[in-house]
């Protein structure tokens, strides 16, 4: 479920987002699927994948590869799962706020 809703942020991405966004997100995923990912939306045309980003990340969030799906998929809000103790956010907060718009 993990790769199948990179693969689905990957067909969704526009280089008018890319642009308005400005910021580079990585994942730490814990359970199934698990380990690194990453959405760029900074760089050209944008990308998102398995692994580190292709530069260094504005953001990095950490949560159980589960409940990124939730989150992903509408099932679970950016900010409920923050509020309990589900997502972790290190860095800019602000810039971790707008990836609710791709969602």
């Amino acid at each position: 479920p993990v790769a199948e809703t990179f693969r689905v942020i990957q067909g969704a991405m526009s280089e008018e987002y890319v642009r308005a966004t400005q910021g580079v997100f990585q994942f730490e995923l814990s359970g199934d699927d698990g380990g690194t990912w990453y959405i760029d939306l900074k760089t050209k045309g944008g990308s998102a994948g398995f692994g580190k980003p292709p530069v260094t990340a504005d953001v990095v969030m950490s949560m159980s590869s589960a409940d990124f799906v939730k989150m992903f998929t509408g099932k679970l809000k950016p900010i409920v799962a923050f509020m309990s103790g589900k997502l972790s956010v290190r860095s800019d907060m602000v810039l971790a706020m707008s990836l609710e718009k791709m969602l």
